[in-house]
């Protein structure tokens, strides 16, 4: 379908031949349809799943279902799960060995308001995979970014609940008070700061590597579902179901916003892109504001310091630069 009065459509996005992404999360709701548009432009899509099997069910439907658009490119499912650093660890390991180039990573898995678990190394879940299992993909991915001829682009995924969030660091895992949407900002808002600080990093070391921040606005995933399943809440998940037929765009047009900040040429590093239209909640992409305090430089640098020692992935960018 053409865009409609200038908007932009996942149809205007460059040819991607020969240009290797990965997307976390690319078995369901946004990563699967950004992994379908990727896909479509002829790149070669590595799916990163926490589960394999899932990741391999979508490859399958992605290539079953998707007679219309066909696809030009490849995909390829490899195992993530970002609640477990060892197995972030493994998966950057064998995308080196086996891929000389990447030009996009994709942040975009995640969970969503859902009751109090912990990740294998002890984290709060929410901020231990929506930020600091991307935060140390990132990091033992840089290499691979930065030596891949051309501008290459880190998108992190956040959501339009990071304005609500702050960074707690005297109870940063929520052990002393939990409250699920509170905790769920808190992530949120870290994806951003985490976005922005990463591009001021890369400019320092003159790295030819953007990083930009995303939302989805309100659009209808399995997302929504979690919390409310893992809580036993039926009525929460009958309130989510009728929010998402009335208020959400589809999945579709909520992967619109990543696609734009990864690929569009004239996005330029430390923007927030998001839907444009009501309430920034739905529409055609477009660069926004975020938060005042996802701007605070002073905050981000300590949340990148405090995320560096809790991973243990050091961001070495001055090493690598005189490396190069």
């Amino acid at each position: 379908m053409s865009p409609n009065r200038g908007e932009w459509a996942a149809e205007q996005m460059p040819e991607m031949d020969d240009r290797t992404v990965v997307v976390t999360g690319a078995n369901s709701g946004l990563g699967y349809e950004a992994t379908r548009a990727f896909a479509r432009k002829g790149a070669h899509v590595v799916m990163a799943c926490r589960s394999e099997d899932r990741g391999e069910d979508a490859k399958r439907r992605l290539r079953s279902e998707d007679t219309e658009g066909g696809h030009r490119g490849s995909l390829e499912v490899a195992e993530l799960d970002l609640a477990d650093l060892s197995s972030v660890e493994s998966f950057a390991e064998s995308f080196g060995d086996t891929h000389d180039e990447l030009h996009v990573l994709c942040n975009n898995a995640g969970v969503m308001a859902i009751p109090r678990r912990e990740t294998e190394d002890g984290f709060e879940m929410q901020f231990g995979v929506n930020h600091l299992g991307h935060f140390a993909l990132t990091g033992l991915l840089l290499d691979r970014l930065r030596e891949t001829p051309g501008e290459t682009r880190v998108v992190t995924q956040s959501s339009g609940v990071h304005e609500s969030g702050d960074i707690d660091f005297a109870d940063l895992q929520h052990e002393d008070s939990y409250d699920e949407w509170d905790a769920y900002a808190q992530s949120k808002l870290a994806n951003v700061l985490f976005a922005y600080e990463l591009q001021r990093r890369l400019e320092d070391a003159s790295a030819d590597v953007t990083s930009v921040a995303c939302h989805p606005g309100y659009a209808a995933t399995n997302l929504q579902r979690r919390g409310p399943e893992m809580a036993g809440s039926t009525l929460r998940l009958w309130a989510m179901k009728a929010a998402n037929a009335v208020l959400a765009q589809s999945a579709e047009r909520g992967a619109l916003p990543m696609l734009y900040a990864a690929t569009a040429p004239q996005i330029e590093g430390g923007e927030y892109v998001g839907p444009g239209g009501l309430m920034n909640m739905r529409g055609p992409p477009s660069v926004q504001q975020s938060s005042d305090v996802s701007y605070d430089r002073e905050r981000a640098e300590r949340l990148w310091e405090v995320s560096e020692d809790l991973t243990g992935v050091t961001y070495d960018l001055k090493a690598a630069t005189s490396a190069g």
